[in-house]
């Protein structure tokens, strides 16, 4: 397909965002405008929507260079730049437009359609949630995040005459060498304990921060807080508390069956640290491609299988070196799918080294950049803003509906089993880590006075009890002490992870029903994706064809399900 930017209506179409005065004259005159008929409302929503694309595309590239080069002081201080000077800025005149929109008498006319419903309900909660003390604070807490990705990005480590990224050398970890990978695990070990006391000291300044942030809007602490601003209208804290037990009671000890199976067949007691990634049986570690291009090719064919639309849209996104895969020395940990809504077409950022998870990564940033394709011909730029419970709906959906085509990636029949058995249990796997990160954070902000040893403690109790009890920590405790040191989550976007868990319950259900009626259910999964966030959360679902639950008995009839296709395998 061939995308072109919109012709823009309001902003002049050769503005660059250099500074606040670039931008200060179309915020005026949205606050100052007069609005005396329905059709004046609507030409002054859509010109505040354009407004909001535009800046939030010129953020989103300021991060995506930044992110791809860290070791580049004029990328982070092109970035370092719009949260401290232009973004508090932006802040209050948001407020005042916001409280423009909710006095203008229109609202009712439009609040009809489900979408604006949806719409005006986030701003409503924004203008409840805005304190102009924060504002600064808010910009602190952005650029000291910033700090995790600089610092889990200088970490590398010196292996055969090589220098290798953490995620490089951590795919060492799988080789059937032991010895192999005692070295690697020791090396990499060393070099994180460097950094434990800086990301102690960061977490503590973010913590303070943000703990005050939730004060000043009469919270009585960040995690109440961060419920409101992150749009949780569906779900309450009780929610989440219900999914953590479910998930114990439920998943915990299917993943012990597991895990203790792969212990016998290593012929061991116990597990040790190095030994958790490696295929029990000593099959060498799967290497479903050798560089990006590879992994981009037969992603594009495994799409074009699933749908011709799915393949088109990353084809575009490559057409338009909206890419960039290969881990390389410099560029920031993990993985991203940044939403462009200005163009349209997403970014997507990842560190591949040619593993399994680096293909499972792949089209997990492809259902969300899909997702970003099929919404973007919505009106207005806040439909388009989905929640984190959809938008990981879209990308965890994609990773088990490509299953069926990883024959791509895999001639061999048993290697194609062996990836679709570890993803399986990998799914297992990840929910006990997804409940422990959230129940931890919960923790965190709840008793945001504690000290670094008590919150140690707390991690560790958090541990044994999501935990299988099958790794030998001896000699290594202060690993697994700092393990969530690990979680980019933690110290750049708090609470933004047990939507994960959720997404991950309402994705199984969609490859369930693909299995009974592929077709039916790839057409409910686009239906879904189109609505972007113009319904409620649960509503979305529905239209997926799935529940939005996560009860004891409804992540047992799902974990069922997982267990009967492993058998299969």
């Amino acid at each position: 397909m061939t995308i072109n930017k919109p012709i823009r209506q309001f902003v002049a179409q050769d503005l660059k965002i250099e500074n606040w005065d670039s931008i200060s004259v179309y915020f005026k005159d949205l606050a100052e405008r007069d609005i005396n008929s329905i059709e004046d409302f609507k030409i002054w929503l859509k010109d505040n929507s354009e407004l909001e694309a535009i800046i939030e595309e010129d953020a989103a590239w300021r991060y995506i260079k930044m992110t791809i080069n860290t070791k580049d002081e004029a990328l982070s201080k092109a970035y370092t730049l719009f949260v401290s000077e232009i973004q508090p800025q932006i802040a209050p005149l948001e407020d005042t437009i916001n409280r423009k929109l909710n006095s203008i008498e229109f609202t009712k006319e439009l609040e009809s359609d489900p979408a604006y419903h949806i719409l005006f309900r986030g701003i409503r909660k924004a203008l409840e949630l805005y304190h102009k003390e924060n504002i600064q604070l808010i910009s602190e807490v952005a650029t000291e995040s910033q700090k995790f990705g600089s610092l889990a990005a200088a970490q590398s480590i010196e292996h055969d005459g090589e220098t290798l990224t953490i995620q490089k050398a951590s795919s060492l970890l799988k080789e059937t060498d032991e010895g192999l990978r005692e070295t690697v695990f020791n090396k990499i070990s060393t070099r994180r304990r460097q950094d434990t006391h800086s990301f102690d000291e960061l977490f503590d300044t973010l913590l303070k921060k943000r703990h005050q942030i939730a004060v000043n809007a009469g919270f009585k602490n960040f995690r109440d807080y961060k419920m409101e601003t992150l749009g949780r209208f569906d779900y309450s804290v009780q929610d989440c508390y219900d999914f953590h037990s479910s998930v114990k009671q439920v998943i915990v000890p299917i993943v012990r069956k597991i895990q203790q199976e792969r212990l016998n067949l290593l012929g061991k007691d116990k597990f040790m640290p190095w030994d958790t990634q490696v295929d029990p049986e000593g099959k060498a570690p799967l290497k479903p491609f050798s560089n990006g291009k590879e992994l981009l090719d037969g992603t594009v064919n495994m799409f074009n299988e699933i749908d011709p639309y799915f393949g088109d849209c990353l084809s575009t996104m490559n057409k338009m070196n909206h890419l960039d895969l290969e881990s390389k020395d410099g560029k920031s940990p993990g993985g991203y799918n940044y939403p462009l809504y200005e163009i349209g077409v997403p970014f997507i950022f990842m560190n591949a080294v040619g593993s399994q998870q680096d293909l499972v990564t792949m089209v997990h940033e492809g259902g969300h950049a899909i997702h970003s394709f099929m919404s973007r011909d919505l009106e207005l730029t806040g439909f388009k803003d989905v929640p984190s419970e959809v938008a990981e709906l879209a990308s965890m959906s994609m990773e088990l509906l490509s299953m069926e085509k990883w024959g791509e990636f895999y001639i061999n029949e048993d290697d194609l089993k062996r990836a679709k058995k570890e993803q399986l249990e990998s799914i297992l796997k990840i929910l006990p880590w997804i409940a422990q990160v959230d129940e931890f954070q919960h923790w965190l902000y709840e008793e945001y006075n504690h000290t670094t040893e008590e919150r140690t403690h707390k991690w560790v109790s958090l541990c044994k009890e999501y935990g299988t009890g099958l790794t030998d920590w001896t000699g290594n405790e202060d690993l697994l002490e700092t393990s969530w040191q690990r979680q980019l989550h933690i110290f750049e976007v708090p609470f933004y992870y047990i939507e994960y868990g959720i997404s991950q319950l309402g994705a199984l259900g969609i490859w369930k029903n693909s299995l009974e009626n592929k077709a039916l259910a790839i057409e409910q999964y686009k239906s879904a994706l189109k609505l972007a966030y113009t319904r409620s959360i649960p509503e979305i679902y529905n239209v997926a064809g799935v529940k939005f639950n996560f009860t004891i008995s409804h992540i047992k009839s799902l974990a069922d399900f997982i267990e009967i296709q492993l058998e299969k395998l």
